[in-house]
């Protein structure tokens, strides 16, 4: 386990996975503590998908692979390329295993910084083989909200108008559910998360505020990268996972080449892909 501390933040990172444990800021948690019983994981990384694929599989050059949902790298252990009070760099590379599972060659790093009370997350994957590669990659943090996600709203910085797309089991389907309309307040329920998750294709704010209504208690969350939001949350569980990814699950119309899937990310030969993702943990008001 990595430690990043600075005089506001506490972080804890896993070398599985390069996942985020813990955030603390004036010794209050702010992420959810993978109870297994509920959810064992509090923030992993998804790559080279995000979500599902149709049968769980895809094909490249006539042959099937079969990649799980939200891919492998959160799985795997991660290689600490550099650690000291308030960064670190952690790196994942193609090996005989992630082969079986996806015929490419690359370097993945995340980047992990603090700065006063913000913790900034910068993705890089690197193309070091010699074909076109394809790719998505997100986020998927829980924060913690032990009062209960109906005490909590989602802020926009601008009115948005969101649908989201319906889920059957790793599959978007051809319909939506609307819920808001030209507001930037998306309150909380848990009814909202019945089925599965909430999946916005149509967000155009690229940062939010996760805010207790009754406290003022917020986390911003940056994701100027991001094309897709998902948010989700166990049935009446203490946490609220806000998820922006490049990428999107199948639908039922998927083909299975993976070229041709919605929100892929193609990179070329040498070529290096970067986003960034922050959170800053602004607590009470």
């Amino acid at each position: 386990m990595i430690t990043l501390k600075n005089n506001v933040l506490t972080v804890l990172i896993d070398e599985m996975g390069a996942q985020i444990r813990s955030v603390k800021k004036n010794d209050v948690e702010y992420m959810w503590q993978a109870d297994p019983q509920i959810w064992k994981s509090t923030a992993p990384l998804m790559f080279p998908i995000c979500g599902g694929l149709k049968d769980d599989k895809f094909v490249y050059e006539g042959k099937e692979y079969i990649l799980p949902k939200h891919g492998f790298a959160r799985n795997m252990p991660f290689t600490v390329e550099k650690a000291d009070d308030t960064s670190a760099v952690f790196c994942l590379k193609a090996d005989e295993e992630t082969r079986k599972m996806y015929p490419f060659e690359f370097e993945l790093r995340l980047i992990y910084n603090i700065e006063n009370d913000a913790l900034t997350l910068k993705y890089e994957v690197k193309n070091v083989g010699e074909n076109t590669m394809y790719f998505a990659i997100g986020s998927h943090e829980g924060y913690y909200t032990p009062e209960g996600i109906e005490d909590y709203d989602i802020v926009f910085p601008q009115n948005e108008t969101l649908n989201s797309v319906m889920v059957d089991g790793n599959l978007l389907q051809d319909h939506t559910l609307p819920i808001i309309k030209n507001t930037n307040v998306l309150p909380l329920y848990d009814k909202y998360f019945l089925v599965d998750c909430l999946v916005f294709k149509d967000v155009k704010s690229k940062s939010l505020l996760l805010r207790n209504r009754r406290k003022g208690k917020s986390i911003k969350i940056d994701f100027p990268d991001a094309a897709y939001l998902v948010l989700w949350h166990p049935h009446c569980a203490p946490f609220l996972c806000v998820e922006p990814w490049s990428g999107i699950p199948d639908d039922f119309h998927s083909d299975y080449n993976l070229a041709h899937k919605e929100g892929i990310t193609a990179l070329s030969k040498g070529e290096v892909y970067t986003a960034v993702h922050t959170i800053t943990y602004i607590g009470e008001e």
